[in-house]
């Protein structure tokens, strides 16, 4: 059967879809980077990205990618002969550990099996021989298996055990997962463009607490364009210190209408509505998912498909013109990732599960037609009696 080339559904864990309001916006004629134009919308942006941090500071706007927020927190936040603590739950937490490494920082791992949380309990025992370490370093959303951390309780365990820094990646969660760092004491959270918050790869952002601004300011770590100082120095002007990316800001712009629209409550409902169909349209078709529901993100699920299933799974996928996500490192081969997180709605679920079906019967395993449709509508079904609310 012939398929529509161009008509792809990303359902990957970023980047995600891009809104056709956003599309429109980053294509506004281009203004000067130092016009007052950009500088409200600075300004703006900053402001208005704050709600998603959980912070009443401004939040620090860079033109770069994720994983460049997730080096400057670490180059801003360690002093030079200073060490770290980074829990791994996955691949990006070991991201994590080789930047620290990479910058010549002692790294102590705590390494948790990949496709589950790090509990407080073992972050507390790992923490008490470690007292001394400058920053702690968390992973809020492990991208590479699913699993959301308890960033709050984490946090907690942190200053109860050290005096150091809370830095975490919420790259895939801020934006469908309520984030609180000023409440919970997370000093530096980070997060990209093209997770959450439905824009292309390109921006990066920094919530910074006051304690954490006061180890900055005394850090003589060699840094230049990360260095967070001329950021807040050029922000309490209305502007950036180097090139902003004005086009992905008119398309920030755009995305912060839709979420505030929206409601940030009804978008984080929305996103748990989506991992709960999800989870319950895997479990239909029998398939075995890679996470607890305690430990599950709202943002994406993997699932388990050994001796080659979860490929082949893919493979069927891509040729209904619907892009799965696969494992990274350790899981590369092992599982299949589903990406739920933006612009996606319950019903690109129901898609995606249906097709789900296919593409596994397609490839050799017995799935019974509907299992996983059905399983998926009465979780949606369920869901929208428990928790909805009515749109603002």
């Amino acid at each position: 059967m012939s398929m529509l080339r161009d008509k792809v559904r990303l359902q990957i864990p970023g980047p995600t879809p891009i809104p056709p309001r956003i599309q429109q916006a980053m294509l506004r004629p281009m203004v000067g980077h130092r016009d007052p134009e950009a500088s409200k919308l600075v300004a703006a942006c900053s402001q208005r990205l704050a709600p998603l941090f959980g912070t009443a500071s401004p939040v620090l706007i860079m033109a770069a990618s994720g994983t460049a927020a997730l080096e400057a927190a670490v180059i801003n936040s360690v002093q030079p002969g200073g060490s770290a603590a980074v829990v791994v739950t996955g691949a990006f937490g070991d991201r994590f550990a080789k930047i620290l490494g990479k910058h010549g920082i002692e790294t102590h791992r705590l390494d948790i099996p990949w496709g589950q949380a790090c509990t407080p309990e073992a972050l507390a025992n790992f923490l008490k021989e470690k007292p001394q370490v400058e920053a702690v370093f968390l992973t809020f959303c492990e991208t590479s298996t699913g699993v959301l951390n308890p960033i709050d309780r984490l946090a907690s365990v942190v200053r109860e055990h050290t005096d150091a820094l809370v830095i975490a990646d919420g790259v895939s969660a801020v934006g469908g997962v309520p984030a609180h760092a000023d409440e919970w004491g997370v000093d530096i959270l980070v997060t990209g463009s093209q997770k959450a918050l439905m824009l292309p790869a390109g921006l990066a952002f920094a919530s910074v607490s006051s304690q954490a601004w006061e180890r900055i300011e005394a850090n003589a770590r060699p840094r230049f364009y990360l260095d967070f100082l001329p950021y807040r120095e050029s922000l309490e002007k209305n502007t950036t210190p180097y090139t902003p990316a004005v086009s992905l800001l008119f398309g920030l712009e755009a995305a912060l209408d839709m979420l505030e629209e929206e409601g940030l409550e009804n978008v984080y409902t929305r996103h748990q509505w989506m991992m709960r169909m999800t989870r319950a349209g895997i479990r239909g078709m029998g398939l075995a998912l890679l996470a607890t529901d305690t430990d599950a993100s709202p943002t994406v699920t993997a699932v388990k498909g050994d001796d080659g299933t979860a490929e082949a799974i893919r493979k069927q996928m891509k040729a209904l013109n619907i892009r799965l996500a696969g494992g990274q490192q350790q899981l590369k081969g092992e599982i299949f990732r589903i990406g739920h997180m933006g612009y996606s709605d319950p019903l690109d679920i129901v898609t995606t599960i249906a097709a789900l079906e296919v593409a596994a019967i397609r490839a050799g395993l017995p799935v019974q037609p509907g299992s996983g449709i059905q399983a998926t509508e009465e979780e949606w079904i369920h869901a929208s009696r428990v928790d909805h609310r009515p749109a603002q």
